[in-house]
């Protein structure tokens, strides 16, 4: 709420959508202490719009999730198989799914896109 005499707040409104621009900057325009402006005129906020997030076409296994969280702390496949209990040659079998699910070029990308997708939290 903004105090009497104050400036207006300066908004910008950046939604790729010309018709949900067009509903935001109505919905904006009545309400007291708030002024719309165009993008990059000097706005105290901008309000925009974010791409939809990525899907994974083949969802992690629980396994494949641990393994991935194992890969996160920058384990080997020897540790990982020490630290889940199975033989090297499966912990290195989940990992190449893993990197091949999350369509990675390696480790560290697969790390990388887990954590993008919000598999895991870094």
């Amino acid at each position: 709420m903004s105090e009497p005499g104050a400036d207006p707040l300066s908004i910008a409104i950046r939604v790729e959508d010309p018709a949900l621009a067009d509903r935001l900057a109505a919905l904006l325009a009545d309400v007291a202490g708030i002024r719309i402006v165009r993008a990059g005129a000097g706005a105290e906020l901008v309000l925009s719009s974010v791409a939809a997030p990525e899907t994974l076409t083949q969802p992690l296994s629980g396994r494949e999730r641990e393994v991935v969280s194992l890969l996160a702390e920058g384990l080997s496949n020897k540790e990982i198989a020490v630290r889940l209990g199975i033989a090297p040659d499966t912990a290195k079998f989940h990992v190449a799914r893993v990197i091949d699910k999350l369509d990675a070029t390696g480790r560290t990308d697969a790390v990388a896109h887990a954590a993008r997708l919000g598999v895991i939290h870094l």
